[in-house]
C-alpha cells in the first residue's frame, strides 16, 4: 500500500497530541469528548466507575500508542482532582540523576494529591531507587483509599522494570484493554476531530485517508491536521480533490 504519510516528527510528540486529542477547538480533555467505541469502551466505562464509584480505586489502562490512554487518565485527572506524572517526563523530574539520596521526587511531586495519576508506565526507568519511590508511593495511595489511575503499553506482567509486588498490586483492580486499530473506531475519531476542529469532512476524504495513510492515529491525525490547514490556507472547503492536493496525491492512482 502507498503511504503518503512519514511522519517527520516523533512518535513521543505525536502520541502525546493524539493520546490527550489536543484539539485548536476544544481546550479541557474529558469524559465529554473522549470518542468511545468498541476497542475503548470496557476502559471507558471503568474510568467513569473509578471517578464515581467509592468502591473502587484502582484502575490500569493500556494499549497502543494513540489509543487515548492519555485522554482517559487527562479526564480522571480533572474529575478526581488528582495530579498527573508521565513517566515520559521522568528525566526532567529526576534531572538525570536517579540514583541520588535525599527525599522521593515522585513523592514530592504528588504531595498533598487527592489522586494518583500515572501515564506510559512501561516507560519506568530502570533503576531500584525509582522502584522503590514508586512501590511507597503507590502503596501510601493505596492503603489511605485513595483513588489511583496507571497505563501503559501492556499488561502488568509484561511492564520492564516493575517491581513485581507492583505488578501483583496492578491485577488486583480494574483492568482494561485500548485498541482503535479497526477502521470503525478510526472514522469515529476522525469524525471527532473534524467536529472539534469545526471542520466538516466529508465520507470520501475518509475513505482516502484510510486508504492512502497509515493507519495509525498519529497519522491520520497529521494527515487531517494537514488537509485542515491547506483549506484555511486556500480558502476552500474539504473535499477529496483538496485533500488529494493537501496530501501530494493527485497523480496517484
Amino acid at each position: 500500500m502507498f503511504c503518503i504519510v512519514n511522519c517527520q516528527l516523533s512518535i513521543v510528540n505525536w502520541c502525546r497530541m493524539q493520546l490527550i486529542f489536543d484539539f485548536p477547538v476544544v481546550s479541557r480533555f474529558g469524559f465529554e469528548n473522549f470518542v468511545v467505541c468498541g476497542g475503548n469502551k470496557t476502559a471507558f466505562q471503568f474510568a467513569q466507575k473509578l471517578a464515581s464509584d467509592g468502591t473502587e480505586n484502582l484502575l490500569y489502562i493500556y494499549g497502543p500508542e494513540g489509543s487515548g490512554k492519555t485522554h482517559l487518565l487527562t479526564a480522571l485527572s480533572t474529575s478526581l482532582d488528582g495530579t498527573y506524572f508521565s513517566f515520559r517526563d521522568a528525566d526532567t523530574l529526576y534531572k538525570g540523576d536517579y540514583r541520588s539520596e535525599g527525599p522521593s521526587r515522585l513523592a514530592d511531586h504528588f504531595h498533598d494529591a487527592k489522586a494518583l495519576i500515572l501515564d506510559d508506565l512501561h516507560l519506568l526507568p530502570d533503576y531500584q531507587e525509582v522502584r522503590v519511590e514508586l512501590w511507597e508511593l503507590f502503596n501510601a495511595f493505596y492503603s489511605s483509599g485513595r483513588k489511583i489511575a496507571i497505563s501503559g503499553l501492556t499488561p502488568p506482567k509484561e511492564l520492564p522494570h516493575l517491581d513485581g509486588h507492583l505488578t501483583s498490586r496492578l491485577l488486583w483492580g480494574l483492568v482494561a484493554r485500548m485498541d482503535v486499530s479497526d477502521d470503525e473506531s478510526r472514522r469515529m475519531i476522525l469524525k471527532k476531530l473534524a467536529e472539534d476542529r469545526q471542520m466538516a469532512l466529508p465520507d470520501d476524504v475518509i475513505d482516502q485517508m484510510l486508504l492512502r495513510v497509515r493507519r495509525d492515529i498519529p497519522s491520520l491525525v497529521y494527515a487531517l491536521e494537514s488537509i485542515n490547514r491547506y483549506a484555511i490556507s486556500v480558502k476552500r472547503k474539504v473535499s477529496l480533490k483538496l485533500a488529494k492536493e493537501a496530501l501530494g496525491l493527485m497523480h496517484v492512482d
